[in-house]
């Protein structure tokens, strides 16, 4: 009764102005959603057919969202259908947030750009991608160590959008068949772990009825608030990789006392919303890996390498519950031939993975620093979404230009932007290590002559005695 009382106050909002600023030239004909609510991480798959319905080509086909929903959008991804059912092909397209004026209360959009002006008449289908973080709420916020962790999830059973819709229907996916509760909005059913809305025919612009499911969901809300990873390229054949991670869980906090003694004795009833192993998944051929915390180093961690990857399954020194936080090292080395290719002549670029290896986990600050060897010069960076870039300098051991550090950030990331990224540089990394070679034998020519003479001066007992004995 809660939430259909607060489903009506959220409405009142959003249909009290129901003006259209959309384009009137394009309608959907078909629309159908899948929101997947079995991890922490909000999923929701979008198939959309689109018609133009107006005298003038389409480029662009908007995505409407809720102020309060698009703050926590962490990447939207499209792509236009192409063939028949069994020979579907896609062609992915550009995604971008975009502002138009005289929007109806605060409604944010995305615009996506066809790959061509869609006729008048003419029709086209869209897979569309979108993911959510921080968006399931505990509730209750407190469990102790034997309660499951409830949370609840807001949307609207009617999508969001500029266009007209003929027909939709949305499919919501639980974890589990235990849902507290949910909002009914005719036609809704529900079966084990599967909550359906509609069909729902002629649905006008802006139209938006929201809906709130209460349902149990005992997965790792793992979340990193702070990862930061340095990748060393270096002059002797190795890449270096170094991550810092602050770790919390984000799910109801732990009331109570602790008990190991119940947690370990009764795995399937205590501590059921908690984890104690995380895995990095990690390149092959990793070598010299290192798992450690503030105390030194922690042994509960397991190794497995393949040729396709690397597989590091860590345990934190206690569970982590509700609110508790936990801070570690993990480090390992990669060959640099596995990494680093040549581009043109004098010219390289570094290939590696962009995101957190850690499974399944969000982090809301990442910080990715490659230091190229010194002497490289003009590094350009190329990344499928938008970061914030950066460039400082790092001194190592025998450096005397310093290396050049090139640094990447981003805010809210998720295991599906674990893509590849790569960082041009020009320098000739085959007389780097005869450099390092001329400093060494330099430093020796000058050192040894010195020791030499230190070794043909006299001690001071030899000193005393050859003075008494001219004395006598």
């Amino acid at each position: 009764m809660a939430a259909l009382i607060f489903s009506l106050l959220f409405a009142l909002p959003l249909l009290a102005k129901t003006t259209s600023s959309s384009s009137p030239d394009l309608q959907i004909l078909h629309a159908d959603r899948q929101i997947d609510l079995t991890s922490h991480i909000v999923r929701v798959y979008l198939t959309l057919k689109v018609e133009n319905i107006g005298d003038d080509p389409a480029s662009e086909v908007l995505l409407a969202f809720p102020p309060a929903q698009f703050d926590h959008l962490a990447l939207v991804k499209a792509a236009a259908v192409g063939g028949k059912k069994k020979k579907k092909s896609y062609t992915s397209l550009e995604v971008n947030p975009t502002e138009r004026p005289d929007v109806p209360n605060g409604t944010k959009y995305y615009a996506i750009s066809l790959l061509k002006p869609l006729a008048k008449g003419g029709a086209t289908t869209l897979e569309i991608l979108y993911i959510l973080t921080h968006t399931l709420e505990p509730f209750p916020v407190e469990i102790s160590q034997s309660e499951s962790q409830l949370v609840y999830y807001h949307d609207s059973a009617i999508i969001l959008s500029p266009y007209h819709i003929k027909q939709q229907a949305t499919l919501v996916k639980t974890p589990s068949n235990k849902v507290e509760s949910f909002t009914r909005v005719e036609p809704s059913n529900r079966a084990g772990t599967e909550l359906k809305y509609g069909p729902y025919e002629d649905s006008g612009p802006y139209s938006y009825s929201p809906v709130i499911v209460h349902f149990e969901n005992n997965n790792a809300f793992a979340v990193v608030e702070e990862l930061e990873r340095e990748i060393e390229v270096s002059h002797w054949g190795s890449v270096q990789v170094t991550e810092h991670y602050k770790l919390a869980h984000a799910g109801a906090k732990h009331k109570g006392v602790f008990s190991r003694v119940e947690y370990q004795s009764k795995p399937t009833a205590s501590g059921l919303s908690s984890f104690k192993h995380l895995l990095a998944v990690l390149p092959p051929r990793v070598h010299s890996a290192y798992y450690r915390d503030d105390i030194g180093n922690i042994s509960t961690s397991r190794l497995r390498t393949s040729s396709k990857k690397s597989e590091l399954l860590i345990e934190p020194r206690y569970p982590l519950f509700g609110g508790w936080k936990a801070t570690f090292v993990i480090g390992y080395g990669v060959p640099l031939q596995d990494f680093l290719f040549e581009s043109g002549v004098g010219a390289r670029y570094l290939n590696y993975s962009f995101g957190c290896p850690l499974a399944d986990t969000v982090v809301d600050k990442l910080t990715i620093k490659v230091v190229l060897p010194e002497g490289s010069k003009n590094p350009s960076l190329k990344v499928p979404f938008t970061v914030e870039q950066s460039v400082e300098t790092k001194y190592s051991y025998l450096d005397v230009m310093g290396r050049t550090v090139v640094v990447l950030e981003k805010k809210n990331v998720v295991p599906d932007h674990n893509t590849p990224f790569q960082v041009r540089l020009s320098c000739p990394l085959q007389f780097q290590p005869s450099i390092y070679a001329c400093r060494t034998t330099d430093a020796s020519f000058c050192i040894f002559p010195f020791l030499h003479h230190l070794h043909r001066v006299p001690s001071h007992r030899s000193l005393n005695t050859e003075v008494k004995h001219l004395t006598l």
